[in-house]
């Protein structure tokens, strides 16, 4: 693929399997689970959970990171969000914030009993909308001891104000009315209308950042369908729950995750940098912030000669002793 993309990477220096296991709420959260190749049964591991970016599954960048970090020593679980993929949720593709949150401290609960993860030393990665909900669940899960973050999302203030707050408080009033009149169409019966960022063929008025969003999850580079799903429902969300971003402030708080450490990701050219930025400056020490020099936003999903790999590695390798 084109510039270093190498989104369907496959390792032969790790084994992989996938792992089926509970949330809170007794729903089914599914992953890929890494091993080093060679790590005894009985070793006590240090561990990385990784969220892929909101809208995807975790074959979406999640797998790539997972699989590398995989290949430094640790044990990685790339895992499919709550509603996505092939993890539970109904409806399919629904947003919910708090659900998202509560996947993370899941996999947590999984790997923290697994005879071969030290629980002292599991660390979070959250690429793009995750990256919001792995702060989100670190504020309220101290088991999470380090956290990082990759082209981040502030899901809640991109849904509220635009990016570069470019929406206006009118402009969101109307979304959310929107939302709510169509909660009456679903509830009798009615078709879902969904947000249909990305369709299947290219609007010809496509804006920069939509063109950059369709060249991974709409072409081969990218692109992943789930069983059941079809090409026009992935990275598509209903406009009815979609609003329920607007009461999700990640951020807030944040400084009170120190002292565990972190760390923030982003690319120099990234439409998406704002929010990396914002969350350092809010955090507690220890903290950094990591500018990739020329990367996109969904450059750091899958190219692997623009992610810093050896920064990731470096990172949870110093903070999961």
């Amino acid at each position: 693929m084109s510039n270093g993309a190498d989104n369907f990477y496959k390792s032969e220096k790790v084994t992989a399997q996938k792992v089926i296991f509970k949330n809170q709420y007794q729903m089914t959260v599914v992953g890929n689970l890494y091993i080093p190749k060679g790590v005894a049964s009985t070793a006590k591991n240090p561990a990385v959970i990784v969220g892929h970016p909101m809208g995807a599954v975790k074959e979406q960048g999640s797998n790539l990171y997972a699989q590398m970090l995989a290949e430094q020593g640790f044990v990685t679980l790339a895992i499919d969000l709550s509603f996505w993929g092939e993890s539970d949720g109904q409806p399919r593709n629904a947003v919910a914030p708090e659900m998202y949150t509560e996947s993370f401290s899941a996999a947590v609960d999984y790997l923290g009993t697994r005879t071969f993860v030290d629980r002292n030393r599991i660390g979070v990665l959250g690429i793009c909308g995750s990256g919001s909900f792995v702060i989100s669940a670190a504020k309220i899960d101290p088991r999470m001891r380090a956290i990082a973050t990759v082209s981040m999302y502030d899901m809640g203030a991109v849904t509220r104000n635009g990016l570069r707050k470019g929406q206006s408080l009118e402009q969101r009033k109307e979304m959310i009315a929107r939302a709510a009149e169509q909660r009456y169409v679903e509830f009798t019966g009615g078709p879902t209308k969904w947000v249909d960022y990305l369709p299947v063929q290219l609007p010809a008025d496509a804006d920069a950042i939509r063109k950059e969003f369709y060249d991974f999850y709409r072409t081969p580079r990218g692109q992943a369908i789930p069983e059941g799903r079809t090409l026009e429902l992935t990275q598509n969300r209903p406009i009815s729950s979609e609003v329920k971003f607007v009461n999700f402030y990640p951020f807030n708080d944040i400084e009170t995750i120190s002292p565990r450490p972190m760390l923030f990701i982003t690319g120099s050219e990234s439409h998406s940098r704002e929010f990396s930025e914002d969350a350092f400056q809010r955090a507690g020490q220890p903290k950094e912030l990591y500018v990739v020099p020329g990367a996109g936003h969904v450059d750091l999903y899958d190219r692997v000669n623009l992610i810093p790999f050896g920064k990731l590695t470096e990172f949870f390798k110093s903070n999961l002793k």
